[in-house]
């Protein structure tokens, strides 16, 4: 009896280890291992280090625009100033003349980026749904137009600009967007080509019985559906055209955004406070204090947009273009 009795209880314990080890695999590695606890470490670990990438410079960026001018110099101050230096900003603020520079850049921005969202629909849906000839020819080059670097055209877009009268102004930006030639207007086309061809072509040739336009399709059908792309497509115009500063400055000239504004931060700041102004002299936590004023205006552009872009990204795929 007591073999037997040790003979059932070894069997329970060899079951409860069997069980045990199931259960640990279970947890580490789950159903499908992309639910397991290992999955989660790694896929963790990944999105920690490249957000680490990411933000180190804006980190750097906001803690050195708070230091003073000892904190600069002395090696052994690093992430933690001694004093927060706010004037730094209020200096910076005041040399960048915010918030009119915000108002008058945002909506030089906002008007162009606006058109080249709708010029990028029109002819994205024209590409997705009409036939005519010369077809694809015309849609290699469009995006072979994407491929060419903006200094290979330089020479032969001011002279089409200045017989058109249009150089030196907002005109040179806002023509070729209108023309569904605009800054990386190519992959907004794209984009929108590729949502566009999803449309059941029964729900296109359904409206046309109804006796509905081609507009009245693409207004009414079309667009509606394609509100997650015009999300993204305008977010990236908008951030693309206020980056910009080497086409913005060759064609249209002056300092019309923020990023044009900081590449001449230094002279402007010389002269609303000249060398010898006592507690005012130029350093590179003011430059840097710049730096995060000209961004300011995106990061709360995203942070109001983040829902949306991020269910637009969902909808469209465009992680999988």
């Amino acid at each position: 009896m007591n073999k037997v009795k040790r003979w059932f209880l070894g069997l329970k314990e060899k079951k409860n280890r069997e069980a045990l080890k199931i259960k640990i695999r279970k947890i580490l590695f789950g159903m499908s291992f992309s639910d397991g606890l290992i999955f989660k470490i790694l896929i963790y670990t990944l999105l920690i280090s490249f957000s680490y990438v990411y933000l180190y410079p804006m980190l750097f960026m906001l803690v050195n625009s708070l230091k003073n001018v000892d904190d600069l110099i002395d090696p052994g101050v690093r992430w933690i100033p001694t004093t927060l230096q706010f004037s730094n900003y209020t200096r910076a603020w005041k040399v960048l003349k915010m918030p009119t520079t915000v108002f008058t850049s945002g909506w030089y921005v906002l008007k162009i980026s606006l058109v080249a969202t709708v010029t990028s629909a029109v002819v994205g849906y024209g590409f997705a749904t009409f036939k005519f000839p010369l077809k694809m020819v015309l849609f290699t080059l469009m995006l072979t137009n994407f491929i060419l670097p903006p200094q290979v055209l330089m020479v032969s877009n001011m002279l089409i600009y200045n017989r058109l009268g249009i150089m030196s102004s907002e005109m040179a930006m806002v023509l070729p967007a209108l023309l569904g030639q605009g800054l990386n207007q190519s992959i907004f086309i794209l984009l929108f080509y590729q949502f566009f061809k999803q449309i059941p072509q029964v729900l296109r040739e359904s409206a046309e019985i109804d006796g509905a336009s081609q507009f009245k399709i693409f207004y009414k059908i079309a667009l509606p559906s394609a509100i997650p792309s015009i999300i993204i497509v305008f977010i990236f115009a908008f951030v693309w055209y206020w980056n910009e500063t080497f086409v913005t400055s060759l064609y249209v000239g002056g300092q019309v955004t923020m990023p044009l504004l900081i590449q001449g931060f230094v002279n402007s700041y010389i002269q609303l406070y000249p060398p010898g102004t006592p507690g005012a002299e130029l350093n590179e936590a003011i430059k840097l204090a710049a730096n995060m004023v000209s961004i300011l205006p995106l990061i709360i552009l995203y942070f109001m947009m983040q829902k949306h872009f991020v269910e637009s990204i969902d909808r469209t795929g465009i992680a999988g273009e």
